[in-house]
C-alpha cells in the first residue's frame, strides 16, 4: 500500500490525487509549492510515491521508471484505496500526469474518477518530437486540464497545435514556461511562482466547476 501525504482543505472538498514525475518525488519544493497553493483554493491534494520512486527512502538504486502497465496498475491500487474519498480528479507532474490520463477512461466508466490534471504532460520523450505519446488522448472521454509551458520541450505550444486531440481536453498556455512552467523572468518578467500561482487558480477553478 502506498504511503498518501495529504494536505486537506475541509471535508466536503474536492481531491487530487496528485503523482510525481519520473525523476523526483512527492515532497519536492515544486510539488509542496503546487499542493500548498490548491489547498489555499479548496482542493485537498492526496499525493503518493510509485514503487520504484518509494524504494530510494530506504537506499534503494535510483532505478528508473518501470514501464507504463506497471505504473498503471499501481495507480490503480492507490484509487482502490482511496474508494471512501468518491469520485476524485487524478493527474501528476509529468510522467504521473501520462499515467492517469492513461487510466482515466477506465477509471470513469467505473465511477472512481471525475477528471484529470496534467501540469507538463510529456508529449514526446525529450529530443524525440516524432515518437508522439497521444494515441489515446484523440479519443480521452475523461474531461481533462492541461498545464503546459509553451517553451515545453516534451510539447511545445507550436508542437501541440498539430496534434489531434480529444474535445475533452483543455490545455492552458503559460507564457515561455519550461517543462516546469518556469519562465525566464528576463524574458516575461515572471517567476515560477507566479506561474504555479496561476496554474493553481486554474485548476483549482476548473475542479470545482466538474463538482
Amino acid at each position: 500500500m502506498a504511503e498518501i501525504l495529504w494536505k486537506r482543505a475541509g471535508d466536503r472538498a474536492p481531491v487530487l490525487v496528485l503523482a510525481h514525475g519520473s525523476g523526483a518525488p512527492m515532497d519536492t519544493p515544486w510539488m509542496e509549492t503546487v499542493a500548498g497553493g490548491l489547498v489555499q483554493r479548496g482542493i485537498s491534494v492526496a499525493r503518493f510515491e510509485f514503487a520504484y520512486m518509494a524504494q530510494r527512502r530506504s537506499g534503494g538504486s535510483k532505478r528508473p521508471p518501470p514501464k507504463m502497465p506497471i505504473l498503471e496498475e499501481e495507480y490503480r491500487a492507490v484509487l482502490n484505496d482511496l474508494a471512501s474519498e468518491g469520485p476524485v480528479l487524478i493527474g501528476g507532474k509529468s510522467m504521473g500526469g501520462r499515467v492517469a490520463s492513461l487510466i482515466a477512461d477506465d477509471m470513469l466508466d467505473e465511477g472512481q474518477i471525475k477528471g484529470v490534471v496534467c501540469m507538463g504532460y510529456p508529449f514526446h520523450p525529450g529530443g524525440q518530437p516524432d515518437k508522439l505519446r497521444t494515441a489515446h488522448l484523440e479519443g480521452l472521454r475523461t474531461p481533462t486540464l492541461i498545464c503546459q509551458g509553451t517553451r515545453d520541450a516534451l510539447g511545445s505550444d507550436a508542437e501541440v497545435a498539430g496534434y489531434r486531440l480529444s474535445p475533452q481536453i483543455r490545455v492552458e498556455w503559460f507564457a515561455d514556461g519550461d517543462h516546469d512552467l518556469k519562465p525566464r523572468k528576463r524574458e516575461t518578467g515572471l517567476t515560477l511562482d507566479d506561474h504555479l500561482d496561476a496554474a493553481c487558480q486554474t485548476i483549482a477553478d476548473w475542479a470545482k466547476a466538474l463538482s
